[in-house]
């Protein structure tokens, strides 16, 4: 019974880590610049890109996000995302195109 309850826990957050980004909050806010590349924002699915970015690490990503960087302003444009939706968000844009 263990093993069973074990199993479904381990399904659980694996299903969980791999949650889909909030595609309405990323058409509204980061799509914007990120889908263009605006002002030096790197494109969605461009790993060459956003490989110095994710070197940093998610929590530097995130402080960037919610402070601002550059011509990104504060929140990204998304006042009602939580943490968990900016790092899905970004995890989807700096994801490779395939």
């Amino acid at each position: 019974m263990k093993k069973v309850i074990l199993a479904a826990a381990v399904a659980v957050f694996a299903m969980a880590a791999q949650a889909e980004p909030n595609m309405e909050k990323y058409g509204k806010s980061c799509s914007v610049c990120h889908a263009a590349g605006v002002a030096g924002a790197p494109k969605i699915g461009d790993s060459a890109a956003w490989e110095p970015r994710l070197a940093k690490g998610m929590d530097a990503l995130l402080a960037s996000v919610k402070n601002g960087l550059n011509a990104m302003p504060p929140m990204g444009m998304c006042f009602d995302c939580s943490d968990e939706e900016y790092m899905e968000l970004i995890k989807y844009m700096s994801t490779a195109a395939e």
